[in-house]
């Protein structure tokens, strides 16, 4: 690893509200879903389009230390996945950047030599493959995410200190938020900040369990705003986790992409 390396803070990703928010397993009963936006985006001959913002980068000493993660970010358009360290031929590529526009970045789970063992944003839950260390840069990042679902609640830390604790909605018995490992893959701003998913959503790398496609949606839960905050505090949406609209703006200018979040009952 060099010397130092750098950590870099999200940006909000340029592209339709339709591939943008395809966030399928937001949204609840009785409130417009992501699927709806994205069926009421794809009417438009242009739909509206998310900004596109960059936060400053820090830098952080080569050492990790604890209460830290690392985040791969991938170098190559075409980015190879392999079944085991030392490969000869990917098992698979993801696509960099991402169906949304976002960089293509992974939470580290383990290195060996040259190689990560990395988690992946696919399905199942849980997914992880190698990647060269070549094809990537690596970085650390001090944030995580905790969340509880039968407390409604989301604990951002920065290190060991906690920097945000807030009530939050979580999924409902028959469309539970799924319980695991994640990490933030992509920050996306949808153009009605008083909407349904508030005035930002966080793309997670993990799926819903129960709903494989959603109004054109494959599933992906998130974490955003609302424009309900009485049901923050209930099992409410069909995965996604929603909080104040105040809250999630105190996020955005910190959270790096590849943050680990981690959802545990």
């Amino acid at each position: 690893m060099a010397g130092h390396v750098r950590r870099w803070t999200a940006s909000v990703v340029a592209g339709t509200l339709s591939m943008a928010l395809a966030l399928g397993a937001c949204g609840g009963s009785g409130e417009t879903s992501v699927g709806a936006e994205r069926d009421r985006a794809a009417d438009r001959d242009r739909p509206d389009e998310a900004a596109t913002t960059t936060a400053p980068d820090t830098t952080v000493a080569a050492s990790i230390p604890a209460g830290t993660s690392l985040v791969a970010q991938a170098k190559p358009a075409t980015m190879p996945i392999y079944a085991a360290p030392g490969d000869g031929q990917p098992a698979s590529s993801l696509d960099n950047p991402n169906e949304n526009g976002a960089p293509l970045v992974f939470l580290v789970k383990e290195r060996q030599g040259d190689w990560l063992n990395v988690y992946l944003p696919v399905r199942p839950n849980g997914s992880t493959g190698w990647v060269r260390a070549a094809d990537v840069t690596v970085v650390s990042n001090p944030y995580s995410i905790d969340i509880a679902l039968a407390a409604h609640r989301l604990v951002v830390r920065n290190g060991e200190d906690v920097v945000l604790d807030e009530p939050i909605g979580v999924g409902t018995a028959q469309t539970p938020t799924p319980g695991g490992i994640y990490y933030i893959k992509e920050l996306l701003q949808p153009p009605e900040p008083d909407g349904p998913y508030g005035p930002y959503a966080y793309g997670l790398s993990g799926f819903s369990n129960v709903i494989d496609e959603f109004r054109g949606g494959d599933g992906v839960i998130g974490i955003h705003g609302t424009n309900e905050p009485e049901a923050i505090g209930t099992d409410v949406s069909h995965g996604c986790i929603r909080m104040r609209n105040e809250a999630i703006l105190e996020l955005v200018p910190v959270l790096p992409l590849g943050t680990p979040v981690h959802i545990t009952a």
